[in-house]
C-alpha cells in the first residue's frame, strides 16, 4: 500500500502509545517502515498499545515533549524521512479539569517538535495533527473549510486551535517553501476528530463509555444526546495522514504544505443518540438514557467538516459509511472483549478490510506499487 513511500524509510511518531498512535504505529509496521516511537505511558488501562503489542512494532522511546533535549536527542536518533506528531492532551472534560497542562501540552509540547525538528537539521515531510474543534464553533449547519476562523471555546479546542497558529507561524518563519533548499522541511496540518473504532479506552468518550455500560449490564447515560458530530473510523483520517505525507514526500509535493481536513461524508454525520442507537444495536446492549445534568461543561452542539479539499487536490476520501464504521467498531470490542480475541489479528482484520474496500473504490494510495 501507498507505493514505496513508507517502505524501509525512518518515521518518527510521537503519542505512539495513545488509541490513535498505537493504530497508526500498527500500519506503518505492515507498510515496511522503520517506526521509532517517542510519548509517554499509555495513557489508560487497558490500553490498544499494550493489548496489541506495539511495543514490539517499534523502537519504543517513552518521554515528554516538553522536554527538549531529550525528545531531540530521539528525533536526532531516528534520522526520519517523516515526522507525524500525534502526543497530546486529547480529551475535552479533562481539558477543564487541567486547562493550563492542556495547553501546555498541546501548544508548547507542539512548538517543541517543530524546534527539534528545525535544530536538528533533518529533512522531512512533518504532519501535525490537531482536530476538527479548532473551528470558531458558530453551531451553523454548513461544513467548516480549512479558511475559516479558528476559535475554541473549551480549553482543549482552543489549544488545538492555538497549535495552529504556531504550525502556520513556523510554516512562514522557517519552513517557507522559498527557502526549502535550505531547511528541507515540508510541515502540514491534519484536522479530523470524533474518531471511534476498537481499542479506545478513554474516559468521557462515547464508544468506551457504551461499552463499559454494556459490559455492566448497565443503561449508558449521554450528556448531549442530541449533538451532531462527523463519525469516522479511525483509519479513514490515518489514510488521510499517510497519503498527505507520501504525497508531500514526492517531487511535487511542497505545496501540500498546508491545512487539511479529513471527515466523513456529509451524509454520515448523526447525533450522538444516534450512534449509541446504532451500537447497543449491534451489542443487543439496554438503551441509552439521558445523562445531562444541570452546570455541565459546555460541549459544542453542530460540528461538520468540509473535505473537498482533501477530495478535490490529495484524491483522498472516506472508504467506509457510518454503518460501516459502526460494524467493525462493534465487531472489533465483540471479538476482543466479549470473545477473548487477539486485539492486534483483530486490527489486522480490520485493516485487511478497510484496504481491500478502498482499493475497490479505486483510492490511488490503495493501489499495489
Amino acid at each position: 500500500m501507498f507505493a514505496d513511500a513508507y517502505r524501509g524509510k525512518s518515521v518518527f511518531l510521537t503519542g505512539h502509545t495513545g488509541f490513535k498512535g498505537s493504530w497508526l504505529a500498527l500500519w506503518l509496521e505492515r507498510l515496511g517502515a522503520r517506526v521509532s516511537g517517542y510519548a509517554l505511558p499509555p495513557p489508560t488501562a487497558p490500553s490498544l498499545f499494550e493489548q496489541a503489542g506495539v511495543a514490539s512494532t517499534l523502537a519504543h522511546t517513552i518521554g515528554d515533549i516538553r522536554e527538549r533535549e531529550p525528545l531531540e536527542a530521539a528525533l536526532r536518533a531516528a534520522a526520519p524521512d517523516f515526522v507525524f506528531h500525534l502526543a497530546a492532551q486529547p480529551l475535552v472534560l479533562d481539558s477543564y479539569a487541567a486547562p493550563a497542562e492542556t495547553f501546555a501540552i498541546n501548544v508548547a509540547g507542539s512548538i517543541e517538535v517543530m524546534e527539534a525538528v528545525r535544530r536538528s537539521g533533518i529533512r522531512a515531510s512533518v504532519v501535525m495533527i490537531t482536530t476538527d474543534k479548532v473551528y470558531q464553533n458558530n453551531e451553523w449547519p454548513h461544513a467548516y473549510r480549512e479558511c475559516d476562523a479558528l476559535g475554541g471555546h473549551d480549553p482543549y479546542s482552543a489549544s488545538k486551535a492555538a497549535m495552529e497558529i504556531a504550525i502556520a507561524s513556523w510554516r512562514s518563519s522557517f519552513f517557507a517553501r522559498s527557502r526549502e533548499a535550505e531547511h528541507g522541511v515540508r510541515l502540514a496540518a491534519a484536522r479530523a476528530g470524533n474518531v471511534i473504532g476498537g481499542g479506545d479506552w478513554a474516559a468521557n468518550r462515547i464508544v468506551p463509555d457504551l461499552f463499559r455500560a454494556h459490559a455492566a449490564g448497565d443503561p449508558p447515560g449521554l450528556r448531549n444526546p442530541g449533538a451532531l458530530r462527523p463519525w469516522q473510523h479511525v483509519l479513514e483520517p490515518l489514510a488521510g495522514y499517510l497519503w498527505l505525507g507520501a504525497r508531500m514526500a514526492a517531487a511535487d509535493g511542497a505545496s501540500l504544505a498546508d491545512a487539511w481536513n479529513f471527515g466523513p461524508l456529509p451524509t454520515d454525520v448523526r447525533s450522538v443518540g444516534e450512534l449509541s442507537d446504532a451500537l447497543l444495536g449491534v451489542w443487543g446492549g439496554k438503551p441509552w438514557r439521558d445523562g445531562a445534568s444541570a452546570g455541565q461543561p459546555h460541549e459544542a452542539g453542530m460540528l461538520r467538516l468540509a473535505i473537498d479539499k482533501a477530495v478535490g487536490t490529495l484524491g483522498w476520501r472516506p472508504v467506509w459509511d457510518f454503518a460501516r464504521t459502526v460494524e467493525r467498531t462493534a465487531g472489533w470490542y465483540d471479538a476482543v472483549m466479549l470473545r477473548g480475541g487477539d486485539a492486534r489479528a483483530a486490527c489486522m482484520a480490520d485493516l485487511d478490510a478497510y484496504c481491500a474496500d478502498a482499493a475497490a473504490l479505486g483510492l490511488a494510495w490503495a493501489q499495489e506499487g
